[in-house]
């Protein structure tokens, strides 16, 4: 099964500033406004070398800016790679709604493998666009600078039981993001611990919770270097990756909610439409949305909202929970997404695949608060607020070969990137 390995990672020095004004969120959720804060934090910050922009190098290849850039912070000793190879224990620490979380990871390298072996198994639809981006930064600075985010189940507890002990002294680095969110790493150097943890993943599957473009760009990329007769000698047989254990406590996934632009709707004539699979209930307060859909996550329920002070509760009947769809595994068929968009965005309103994957009349929200903002401002003409996917989810859709309609899950807080960097040639 899972073949994890050890690292000699690059890494920020004391040259470059504070950590914390280095690293930055993952670039697919980094607007162009967050980007210019990051590097007014820092000229060092990452965002420089994981989003190039073409501001930054008229006339210039972004990506071969980003690449010479990366060198020119290497003589500079901006980074240093690692002298002892080794793993890394990275906790996030949090609060949603005035709940305390504290999330443990393991960063380290992963062997790659095709999806069709079983061992990795993606659980999301992924863009073109997004690939082509990652391989073409991938191709001119030869790292991982962000890892993937996978799951893993550790019933025993072998593996919780290392990485504890490896976390119970000081942690190398630590400090607090804009969100609140405080963020500890340890290195692991000790060849016992190393040995363990190899061992305890030799039988793991390891199921991708958030980096699928980034995993099949890596894949995508070691079958270029091999096909140029340049793999051998490489890193690019592995990933760099975060495993995560699917029982951790601190484990939080936010619901997507669904924004609908620029169509001319009659609420009446969509219920209508749906009122064969649908039930439908009139709530007076929007502030209670989140909670009324909670106390009905056992059902394929939503809260659709098109202005005012009250919202629509959308419950599935029944004969819902027995339909396959797209002669999809049950799995996907069961899951809350699906059956939105399958009976609700195509059947009630005309959306089809094509239009959600290109987004012509969809758009998303983690926020419940801005979705509502949203339709009293007019930037769209309905909301769909719905419930967070579940963890057994996820497994259960990936273990049937299936994989979610884009945009099912986000995993909160975010992995930081530039703790970190795999370098790819060793």
């Amino acid at each position: 099964m899972a073949e994890i390995r050890t690292m000699k990672a690059l890494r920020y020095t004391e040259k470059a500033g504070p950590l914390a004004d280095n690293v930055c969120p993952p670039y697919d959720i980094i607007s162009k406004d967050d980007r210019a804060g990051l590097i007014a934090k820092s000229p060092y910050n990452l965002v420089s070398l994981e989003l190039p922009s073409d501001e930054d190098c008229p006339g210039e290849d972004k990506y071969a800016h980003a690449g010479k850039k990366l060198q020119e912070w290497i003589n500079a000793g901006i980074l240093k790679q690692d002298d002892k190879e080794g793993m890394f224990v990275y906790r996030e620490q949090f609060a949603v709604k005035g709940k305390q979380y504290v999330v443990t990871g393991l960063i380290c390298l992963v062997k790659l493998y095709d999806f069709s072996e079983k061992v990795v198994l993606p659980h999301e639809e992924t863009l073109t666009k997004a690939k082509t981006d990652r391989f073409n930064l991938m191709k001119a600075t030869f790292c991982n600078f962000s890892s993937v985010y996978s799951l893993y189940l550790d019933p025993a507890g072998t593996i919780r039981g290392i990485l504890n002990h490896a976390a119970s002294g000081k942690s190398e680095h630590e400090f607090t993001d804009d969100e609140g969110v405080t963020h500890r790493l340890w290195k692991i150097e000790d060849k016992a611990a190393l040995d363990a943890l190899i061992q305890a993943f030799a039988d793991k599957q390891l199921f991708i919770a958030d980096g699928h473009h980034r995993y099949e760009t890596a894949l995508n990329f070691k079958k270029y270097l091999a096909e140029q007769n340049k793999l051998e000698g490489t890193n690019a047989d592995s990933i760099m990756m975060t495993l995560v254990d699917m029982d951790d406590d601190g484990l939080v996934i936010f619901p997507t909610h669904r924004l609908i632009v620029d169509m001319q709707i009659n609420k009446k004539e969509l219920l209508d439409k749906i009122s064969a699979d649908f039930e439908f209930a009139e709530y007076p307060d929007i502030e209670k949305a989140e909670e009324v859909l909670e106390q009905h996550k056992d059902k394929h329920a939503y809260v659709l909202y098109d202005g005012g002070s009250g919202f629509t509760l959308i419950t599935a009947k029944p004969h819902v929970n027995d339909m396959i769809f797209e002669n999809r595994s049950k799995a996907y068929s069961s899951l809350d997404v699906t059956v939105l968009h399958s009976l609700i965005l195509e059947k009630g309103l005309g959306i089809d695949k094509q239009n959600m994957a290109n987004q012509i009349n969809l758009r998303y929200t983690r926020s419940a608060e801005e979705a509502v903002e949203r339709v009293k401002k007019g930037a769209c003409v309905l909301a769909f607020i719905i419930n967070p996917t579940r963890i057994h989810e996820i497994k259960n859709v990936a273990l049937a070969g299936d994989k979610m309609p884009q945009k099912s899950t986000y995993f909160y807080p975010k992995l930081k990137t530039g703790l970190v960097i795999n370098k790819l040639d060793k």
